[in-house]
């Protein structure tokens, strides 16, 4: 199964998207912090990252931009509970191949998370 990293200034979000992918065979890492996850990811690597968009110290879309310097072949999907088409094209043109609104449906995730780790192969 898939190396997956979860970023997601809200605690409890980070501990449901985890216990949902961990539940369908993944090894999910989870992090509330930046700094943290970058770290990780430039260490580690990692099939697909999970990214809020508004986060504390930078937005998902520079952690994204900066994780796939680090990761070229990593794939993303972006969670937002804020929804644009801007947010969204910029997200795109930055290499996510997915989008979730939150609150986060556990049965669109999961179809996301196999679609993208699929497309991948």
């Amino acid at each position: 199964m898939a190396e997956i990293l979860v970023l997601d200034d809200v605690f409890d979000a980070t501990v449901l998207v985890g216990k949902i992918l961990t539940r369908k065979g993944h090894t999910v890492h989870t992090f509330t912090e930046e700094d943290a996850a970058l770290e990780f990811v430039k260490a580690h690597p990692v099939d697909l990252a999970i990214l809020d968009i508004k986060l504390q110290k930078m937005s998902g879309i520079e952690v994204l931009g900066l994780m796939k310097q680090a990761c070229p072949t990593m794939h993303a999907i972006m969670l937002t509970g804020y929804p644009t088409v801007e947010t969204a094209r910029e997200a795109m043109q930055l290499g996510a191949d997915e989008y979730c609104v939150k609150p986060i449906d556990k049965d669109e995730l999961e179809d996301k998370v196999e679609k993208v780790l699929k497309g991948k192969k």
